[in-house]
């Protein structure tokens, strides 16, 4: 059964989908701003970058696993959303918006021909990219009132609290997008967020869990700087224009796969974005 139990225990096991039909759609700011600039996709740079990350998740002895990309559906390559796992195992999200609704399809397929899934969001609206679970016993789920509802975090909450879990409900304005546009976590005890957008009651939370903060910027925010996969083992993947969170993350002797990620975080997403963790070693 595929099962995580945090953020940051040693990555296994991840989801991907290939961008065969990738293209920037009006689903975010990032996006928006990116088709009014009048800027053309490279395909063979973008399937250049994806190989980069491929490579980067092989280096760290990860299994990948895919998804089947389908035309009518761009953003399936941002895998984070359309699920989560757990530590029960898989959860079906509800996915907000028309344009992406139908990648439920291919998640259905995948965990149907294995060993099904742990619960079916059905309340509202719930997305991969405001899920964090922490570590175990510590859920943080953002919400924007758009792609994922105070209704659909609920939910989703409320099922791990049952389980005995503390789990922090984190509105934001919708602008941002996802949770992991303003919030990653990098080790266990390490993150990097926009403190400036998500305020002292929340730094204060994440001091009284223990969690330090790399401090990412409004302008690092919107390049999808702060959005890094957390490989375990004091390793991360973390894309190449975020140059300064980067320095600063190997500063504190973590070692940083940084692929060329630029295309995608054009259209609203990054590695964190891309990947959902399929299995994690627990911490």
């Amino acid at each position: 059964m595929w099962s995580i139990d945090s953020e940051t225990g040693v990555l296994t096991d991840v989801l991907l989908c290939p961008p065969d039909f990738y293209k920037w759609i009006e689903t975010n700011a990032v996006a928006v701003e990116t088709l009014g600039s009048g800027r053309q996709i490279d395909a063979q740079k973008l399937h250049s970058q994806f190989r980069q990350l491929e490579d980067a998740l092989d280096q760290a002895g990860v299994q990948r696993h895919y998804i089947e990309p389908e035309p009518h559906l761009p953003y399936q390559v941002y895998t984070r959303d359309s699920s989560q796992t757990t530590p029960w195992g898989p959860a079906l999200t509800q996915l907000a918006l028309p344009a992406r609704r139908g990648e439920a399809a291919s998640i259905l397929r995948f965990h149907g021909a294995k060993d099904g899934f742990w619960r079916y969001c059905s309340v509202g609206a719930i997305e991969g990219g405001d899920i964090h679970i922490i570590r175990p016993g510590l859920l943080l789920v953002g919400w924007s009132g758009v792609r994922t509802t105070r209704e659909g975090a609920t939910q989703f909450a409320g099922w791990f609290k049952d389980a005995g879990w503390e789990a922090r409900l984190q509105p934001f304005a919708e602008h941002f997008l996802h949770l992991d546009v303003l919030f990653c976590m990098a080790t266990d005890g390490l993150a990097v967020a926009c403190i400036e957008v998500l305020g002292d009651p929340f730094a204060d939370w994440l001091k009284a869990q223990g969690i330090r903060v790399i401090e990412a910027t409004y302008r690092e925010v919107m390049a999808m700087s702060c959005n890094l996969l957390a490989l375990g083992g004091d390793r991360v993947i973390s894309p190449r224009h975020s140059s300064r969170i980067n320095a600063a993350l190997r500063a504190e002797g973590i070692t940083v796969h940084d692929p060329e990620l630029d295309l995608f975080a054009a259209g609203g997403g990054s590695v964190h974005c891309m990947t959902m963790p399929l299995r994690r070693a627990p911490i």
